[in-house]
């Protein structure tokens, strides 16, 4: 617990080296060495960049010739795979190659953030706020009265964290986010730049003399846990009771999410998006780029919404593909879309057939 301006040394903080033999990396990922345990890796490298001490991965055949020309290292790639050539790196075996990587990158990311530690300053952190151990607190940052913090978070500079708001364990906050009061964020969430959780809804009530009356917005927002949201996103705080984001959303850049909103478990929303309030966004659904979704409607789980679609009213059932505005089955939408293509032959053939029947008269 700490009050008014934060007087604490500046924080710890260390180059991030990693340096590990390609025989721990296998054991991490539960694959099977082919070559050199003992050969030691410092770096990550996509395999056509790859040089020695560098460990990359080969999951899209199409960048299979690379293997046989790159320096890197190690390489990881499936079980099933089989080289046609020769080839000088070492490979690590596992059964998908790009979650393996990716399970390298996750705790790659870990070991650079848990370089930093302690409070930088000018900070202010309230003297009734709780901050847990292991926290890193970038300069400029605000935590205001009440508020939680904890074990392992890290607040990069600029960011604020208004009244009575409480962030969860191994939660990292970068430079320039807002959260507002009374939000509550889950555990091993990621936050990133500029980003604001919990500003007022879009409420406002038409008045008969053609005015707007703010309709006071007094819920919040909850982020449950390994919920990431991108850079310049925004999640409205509720009317009353709470905006939702459900465990392990991920939102990308640039996407609004209107008040009383809720998302589902594992739903993934690509750029550009707005849903509108009261919505509510099933589970395990994805959701592309720039597209619209009506207030007040249900989308079912695991439905699939293409990019620039506006899903305008509630889908009848879960699993579906929506393509297009207003948004229909995607099968459907494609029929339609070859049907427009063909409509400026099909114009030329009616004149022509009109031009005959006439020529007849």
């Amino acid at each position: 617990m700490l009050g008014e301006a934060v007087q604490k040394q500046n924080p710890t903080t260390t180059t991030p080296r990693m340096e590990f033999t390609v025989e721990q990396i296998a054991l991490m990922l539960n694959g099977e060495v082919k070559g050199d345990k003992s050969l030691k890796i410092n770096q990550l490298a996509k395999i056509e960049d790859g040089t020695k001490g560098s460990i990359s991965f080969l999951a899209n055949l199409k960048y299979e010739h690379f293997l046989y020309t790159t320096q890197a290292t190690a390489v990881i790639v499936d079980k099933t795979f089989e080289p046609k050539k020769e080839y000088s790196s070492t490979l690590i075996l596992v059964e998908n190659a790009y979650s393996a990587f990716t399970t390298l990158l996750q705790e790659y990311q870990k070991f650079i953030a848990n370089q930093k530690k302690g409070i930088e300053q000018p900070s202010f952190i309230s003297s009734s706020a709780t901050v847990g151990e292991g926290e890193y607190i970038g300069a400029f940052s605000y935590i205001a009265d009440n508020c939680k913090i904890g074990k392992n978070v890290k607040i990069y500079p600029h960011v604020t964290v208004l009244e009575a708001s409480i962030i969860g364990d191994n939660c990292t906050l970068y430079s320039g986010v807002k959260i507002y009061p009374n939000t509550r964020i889950g555990n091993h969430c990621t936050i990133h730049a500029n980003a604001v959780i919990g500003a007022d809804g879009f409420g406002f009530a038409p008045q008969a003399d053609g005015t707007y009356q703010t309709i006071p917005q007094l819920g919040n927002v909850v982020l449950e846990d390994y919920v990431s949201i991108g850079a310049n996103s925004t999640i409205d705080r509720a009317t009353i009771g709470s905006t939702i984001i459900r465990e392990g959303v991920k939102i990308d850049n640039l996407v609004q999410i209107a008040h009383n909103v809720e998302i589902g478990k594992n739903t993934v929303i690509a750029a550009q998006t707005g849903i509108a309030g009261s919505a509510k966004v099933g589970a395990n659904c994805m959701i592309g780029g720039q597209v619209g979704i009506n207030g007040h409607i249900s989308v079912p789980n695991k439905t699939i919404v293409m990019g620039q679609s506006g899903v305008s009213k509630a889908p009848n059932k879960e699993g579906m593909i929506l393509s297009g505005t207003p948004a229909t089955e995607n099968i459907d939408y494609l029929k339609t879309q070859a049907l427009i293509r063909k409509l400026p032959a099909t114009e030329k053939r009616l004149r022509e057939l009109e031009n005959k029947l006439k020529s007849n008269e």
